[in-house]
């Protein structure tokens, strides 16, 4: 990505509170400060309180001159006992989506395509991830009556959740004040490289916008043509 730094807030003020994990809060930390393109605008939203523990979110869009080209939400959850689904302690769930060019709506490999953007932005980023799953779903819009002068629209969207894994013999630390002093108990759950994950996302919106990949122009790479109509900011 490029190194120019993203648009990003301040989390929740009890998201890396004492009454959490030191696990958490570190994971936490990992999401805030990462330097993103800056078509990006990344913001901490309420997460959802039923899914997990412990959970922190982030909702980002992609907006090139003022124009919203594609959006999504990021969600990081922890439950310390474990979850036999995740295979882990952690799991991160996202919802993406953007409109399309009805052509391009049409491909009937798009599915197949915006799945492997997902797990290739992943795999590109080098971070290792188990038990993937998710849906992509693509819906069109025809406009009668009083909107029969708008064009057809097709929407994509990606559901899916992922658990990120530690790094292997990544130490553990204990988190004081946003910072990370002396070992945590041995035995500890490590830490996933959030960081790394939060990058692999924004990939994935950047490519689902239409934007080229951040080093520059590659043709190996596929990107979705920008809508007709992007939505104003």
């Amino acid at each position: 990505m490029a190194a120019a730094q993203g648009h990003l807030s301040d989390g929740p003020d009890d998201a890396d509170g004492e009454d959490s994990p030191s696990v958490f809060r570190q994971a936490v930390a990992g999401l805030q400060g990462v330097r993103l393109r800056p078509e990006i605008e990344l913001d901490a939203t309420p997460p959802p309180q039923r899914l997990a523990p412990y959970s922190y979110a982030l909702e980002a869009a992609v907006v090139v001159d003022d124009q919203e080209l594609a959006d999504g939400r990021l969600i990081l959850l922890h439950d310390p006992a474990g979850h036999e689904a995740w295979g882990g302690t952690f799991r991160l769930v996202t919802l993406v989506h953007a409109d399309l060019e009805p052509e391009m709506a049409a491909d009937p490999l798009l599915p197949e395509v915006c799945w492997s953007w997902l797990t290739g932005a992943l795999e590109a980023r080098r971070v290792p991830y188990e038990a993937p799953s998710g849906t992509v779903t693509r819906a069109g819009s025809h406009y009668f009556g009083g909107l029969r002068d708008r064009e057809p629209s097709t929407r994509i969207e990606i559901r899916a959740s992922w658990s990120p894994v530690p790094p292997a013999g990544k130490p553990v630390r204990a988190v004081h004040g946003g910072k990370a002093e002396g070992d945590a108990p041995e035995g500890a759950a490590g830490v996933p490289d959030t960081a790394a994950h939060l990058a692999a996302w924004c990939d994935l919106l950047c490519q689902i916008a239409g934007l080229p990949p951040g080093g520059g122009a590659d043709a190996g790479v596929v990107t979705l043509p920008q809508r007709r109509d992007p939505q104003s900011r």
